[in-house]
């Protein structure tokens, strides 16, 4: 086992010997973080053995108090909010939030449905910016420094959601957004199967970003040019990634994966297997040689002056 910090070159380190003509630069991302202690286990596996270096926090998540504790040992882990406002709990009481969540502070499963309710519901609507700041306040009590904010099931891609984060970005100094965006042709090149599903998920995604830019742009907060996991979710294995890296073009990009170890008894954030699955990819040390071989460094979104690059 080693430290991801120390085992190829750096992208610096070749470029001076000519290998590279520009810097590239990738982020690894690790979502769900608290969500459960077999999740936190395989994000910090991933970020000790392998090429994780970034996650995103569930402060309202059952594994939340662990999850904080091995941020604060691992500060070479940059941390973010994964915004909760699905499949989750709330961090206001069902009181304060009446048309968000039931009676046990529980927001809905059904995500689709939960989005268009955001839009009609004028309660849900008022309501929403609430609990967006609780998140982000909690997530500030923490004490860890906020690298950026993405969404569990991207709800943060929700138009309303995104106008409230906006607002709040000088107040919560919030400097990254996730905004998803992945070339479908690459995808479908490595793993063609639910293909109408993928082209489907393509399409509202596209139209999300196109949306989401210019409200990131007129605040001066940072997205990557290229955000891959979305369409092939749950399954970003060492074979899927070994195909992806290489068609990449861009030199800002994120990978983001749901790295776990099973545990039982515990619930499960993906299909049975998936988070061992992307463990091991995240591990292999094919992927931290690809990754070189096409002149990609690995960073964080707290790498200030690596991003400001590409901006």
């Amino acid at each position: 086992m080693t430290d991801s910090s120390a085992k190829t070159p750096s992208y610096l380190e070749k470029r001076e010997k000519g290998s590279y003509s520009r810097r590239r630069f990738v982020i690894i991302n690790g979502d769900d973080f608290g969500f459960s202690s077999g999740v936190n286990q395989g994000i910090i596996t991933a970020h000790k053995e392998g090429v994780l270096t970034s996650t995103s926090l569930m402060v309202t998540a059952p594994a939340f108090d662990e999850a904080v504790a091995l941020a604060h040992e691992h500060p070479k882990l940059a941390v973010g909010l994964h915004l909760v406002l699905g499949s989750g709990k709330s961090v206001l009481p069902p009181s304060q939030i009446p048309h968000l969540v039931d009676s046990n502070g529980n927001f809905s499963d059904k995500h689709n449905e939960a989005g268009i309710h955001y839009h009609l519901s004028k309660g849900a609507r008022q309501e929403l910016p609430l609990e967006i700041r609780a998140q982000l306040e909690k997530f500030r009590s923490t004490g860890l420094q906020l690298s950026h904010v993405d969404g569990h099931n991207h709800m943060h891609f929700n138009p309303i959601v995104l106008h409230t984060l906006v607002s709040l970005a000088e107040e919560f100094n919030i400097k990254v957004i996730r905004l998803p965006y992945e070339e479908l042709g690459f995808t479908l090149n490595v793993d063609s199967g639910d293909r109408v599903m993928k082209i489907i998920w393509y399409l509202v995604m596209s139209g999300l970003r196109r949306y989401g830019e210019p409200l990131l742009k007129a605040k001066g907060i940072i997205s990557p040019k290229r955000v891959y996991g979305w369409l092939e979710s749950g399954r970003m294995s060492e074979d899927y990634l070994l195909g992806l890296i290489p068609q990449i073009q861009e030199d800002f990009v994120e990978i983001y994966c749901h790295p776990a170890i099973a545990i039982p008894g515990e619930p499960r954030n993906g299909p049975q297997g998936a988070g061992q699955l992307e463990l091991n990819a995240l591990t292999s040390p094919r992927i931290r040689e690809m990754l070189a071989s096409k002149g990609f460094e690995l960073i964080n979104y707290n790498n200030r002056d690596a991003i400001a690059l590409q901006q």
